[in-house]
């Protein structure tokens, strides 16, 4: 997209200021689809911090993570439980933690997508 969708843009800036993480979203970027819920950027990016610093060989990178948000209107969603969906399944099964620009959403739909075998 040239220009960030401004309906996504207020999702997430409504996102941002409520401190919620319990919006789903399912995105199309890159030809990838990411769906699961979006996270306030501060608390995605403790949630990071976190992870990096309980590993022996990534704590390094901790700190990268704890460097304050950016003003203005939100530029990029955090999802976090959330999986890149490949055929029938969703990787990881357990979800992830994914940063994507707003810009290159070319698709989205509010709610999440998961499979079962019924």
């Amino acid at each position: 997209m040239s220009k960030p969708d401004e309906l996504l843009v207020d999702l997430a800036a409504l996102v941002e200021s409520g401190q919620s993480n319990q919006m789903s979203l399912t995105v199309v970027t890159g030809g990838a689809v990411i769906t699961g819920r979006l996270a306030p950027e501060a608390v995605w990016r403790q949630r990071v911090s976190e992870v990096l610093t309980d590993s022996d060989r990534l704590g390094q990178f901790a700190a990268v993570f704890n460097t304050p948000e950016t003003n203005g209107p939100p530029a990029h969603l955090h999802f976090h439980v959330a999986r890149i969906l490949q055929g029938t399944m969703g990787i990881p099964e357990t979800g992830g933690m994914y940063r994507v620009a707003i810009e290159n959403v070319s698709a989205w739909t509010v709610g999440d997508f998961s499979y079962s075998d019924r």
